[in-house]
């Protein structure tokens, strides 16, 4: 039986304040939106100043989400299980990119340190951060990805030539000196009109609107400070989000989208 989380997070976690090795792993249960229990797996590398999170969904898709400090990237990637008896392959990869805001994780040398006191405790996030949709209307050039971020490469590896962002992220890296030419604007957009969801055209070979969603359950996305007898704050834990993701992008064909016949 797995103990459930009924104390505050910053008794649960606390902060090492002795110096640690540039990279730190934490492995928290987690209960999913399904009531599933999952671990999640947390990685942080101080000196390339990312951040890694890693869990299974459910259905056995495994989602994955990097964040780079120091080039204001989040990366999102799904391995979505295929359907062979459909036509596909073992698994598909998506993967999004979006801008990244300093504010929505903790620093990394803050989560190098991170360690919980009952590693057997199944977790729930303190506090949800609802839904954010976004409008994927341009790809990367993956030979060229380096120049936005050196892990856009490793991690979207098997998404090939569909890694996703939007236009308004891209406007954003590029007046940071990102070189332009690494984007490229989508053909058509999810909001041209004409463009009919994937879960309509019967043609499994039909440009279609495709959407994926998916959860993170449990991030540390804040800090917390407690205040000693007369002494200034100080670092003592950390207050843990959720967050729903809903991606809609443009597919060459429904064949790629076959979820969305499930919702």
């Amino acid at each position: 039986m797995y103990a459930r989380a009924t104390l505050p997070a910053f008794v649960l976690f606390v902060l090492l304040s002795s110096s640690v090795s540039v990279c730190s792993e934490l492995r928290v249960l987690l209960r999913l939106s399904d009531g599933q229990i999952t671990e999640e797996v947390l990685k942080a590398d101080s000196e390339k100043d990312i951040i890694t999170l890693e869990f299974k969904q459910g259905d056995g898709t495994l989602i994955t989400f990097l964040a780079d400090f120091k080039r204001h990237v989040k990366i999102f990637r799904a391995l979505v299980l295929g359907e062979p008896e459909r036509g596909q392959t073992q698994y598909q990869a998506l993967c999004f990119i979006s801008w990244l805001d300093h504010g929505e994780l903790i620093p990394t040398e803050a989560m190098a340190k991170l360690r919980q006191k009952n590693p057997h405790v199944v977790r729930s996030a303190d506090d949800s951060c609802g839904l954010e949709q976004l409008s994927m209307n341009a790809v990367i050039n993956m030979s060229l990805s380096w120049h936005l971020s050196t892990h856009i490469s490793n991690v979207c590896r098997d998404a090939r030539d569909l890694i996703y962002t939007r236009q308004q992220d891209v406007k954003h890296w590029v007046d940071r000196g990102v070189e332009g030419s690494i984007f490229e604007v989508l053909p058509q957009s999810v909001d041209v009109t004409g463009l009919q969801s994937c879960s309509s055209p019967a043609d499994p070979w039909q440009p279609c609107a495709c959407s994926y969603r998916f959860n993170l359950e449990w991030f540390p996305c804040q800090l917390k400070y407690c205040r000693g007898q007369g002494s200034s704050p100080y670092k003592c834990g950390i207050k843990s989000c959720s967050k729903s993701y809903r991606f809609d992008f443009y597919t060459p064909h429904k064949q790629l989208c076959l979820w969305d016949d499930d919702t």
